[in-house]
């Protein structure tokens, strides 16, 4: 057997950084820990008698890693014993403790859950970009997304998720939840977002998605018509969404070309959903239940709002 070198100690000759320890090294300037732990706090358990609570900012930063790197509770704890980065980025050290096990980092997520502390990470993210000069424009996009969930009956109950319902989307029927977001049409940060069950149409959460401001609202075809709703949440806003055919009265090559147009600035609305559902896996639903899935949905939004526009926060200037 070839005898290992001193490299197992951290005299590596030969070492670079790997891109999951540039990304968590960015990520350790941008996410804002101290005022996340200000919202965790109250409801996080306090030490006394029995085994003493890992400490918060740690078991918060092994969550944001489940999140990032689509780890379940259990892949998680395997992942940190297995990678260095990850043990690096939430201050683990083997030769004096273990990892906190799968079912404390459930826990840890249970709490959050419960006590909508994802919904609750989003809005501080948004009230410290805005403190910290970040402003919205007078447009804001509306759009959804569907997160697919197991439709099969195979399991314990013999029944489908009952939170999760099914919609048609051109010719293909798809069951699960929505995310809905609000995205400014500058700067495409998004500063709303609802969670519903996958048959609930797409401009019944427009009212959520408006900060009432607004003077444009640019949305597809799916949010035409809507005229009194956006009088009455945001009356100086003009309506900008895509204009919709009909069998009686097709599109005309204008309205075409209008559509287009708007297009081009609705675009900005998929930039979330990409790190979303592609870079962070969460295009299919982990968890049963609306309330566990939405709670991971918005504490990603939170962190894709960081990751995007979280500079000023560590007091650099975000390149023109």
């Amino acid at each position: 057997m070839k005898q290992k070198t001193l490299s197992t100690n951290g005299f590596e000759t030969y070492r670079k950084p790997t891109r999951k320890a540039e990304f968590l090294a960015r990520m350790e300037k941008l996410v804002p820990w101290e005022e996340f732990c200000k919202v965790i706090e109250p409801f996080y358990p306090k030490a006394g008698n029995g085994r003493p609570p890992v400490g918060l900012e740690r078991i918060l930063r092994m969550y944001f890693i489940a999140n990032w790197f689509n780890l379940s509770d259990v892949a998680c704890e395997d992942a940190l014993y297995d990678i260095e980065a990850f043990r690096d980025f939430c201050e683990f050290d083997l030769g004096n403790e273990r990892i906190p096990d799968a079912t404390t980092l459930m826990n840890f997520r249970h709490l959050l859950e419960q006590n909508d502390l994802g919904s609750a990470m989003f809005a501080k993210v948004g009230a410290l970009l805005f403190a910290n000069g970040m402003k919205l424009s007078g447009g804001t996009i509306v759009d959804a997304t569907i997160i697919a969930a197991p439709s099969s009956t195979k399991n314990a109950d013999k029944a489908r998720d009952p939170e999760m319902h099914q919609t048609k989307k051109g010719n293909q029927w798809h069951f699960g939840m929505k995310v809905h977001i609000g995205v400014d049409s500058k700067t495409g940060l998004a500063h709303s977002a609802t969670v519903t069950a996958a048959n609930v149409h797409d401009s019944q959460e427009l009212p959520n998605l408006l900060h009432g401001k607004e003077t444009r609202l640019y949305g597809d075809s799916a949010y035409t018509g809507q005229k009194e709703i956006l009088k009455q949440v945001a009356p100086k806003a003009r309506d900008f969404t895509n204009k919709r055919a009909s069998r009686s009265t097709p599109l005309t090559d204008a309205d075409k070309e209008t559509n287009r147009r708007k297009s081009q600035v609705r675009a900005k609305v998929e930039h979330p959903f990409r790190p979303l559902k592609s870079i962070y896996g969460f295009a299919k639903a982990r968890y049963r239940g609306l309330m566990k899935n939405a709670n991971r949905a918005f504490a990603m939004l939170a962190l894709i709002n960081l990751d995007k526009w979280g500079l000023p926060l560590t007091g650099q200037v975000r390149p023109a």
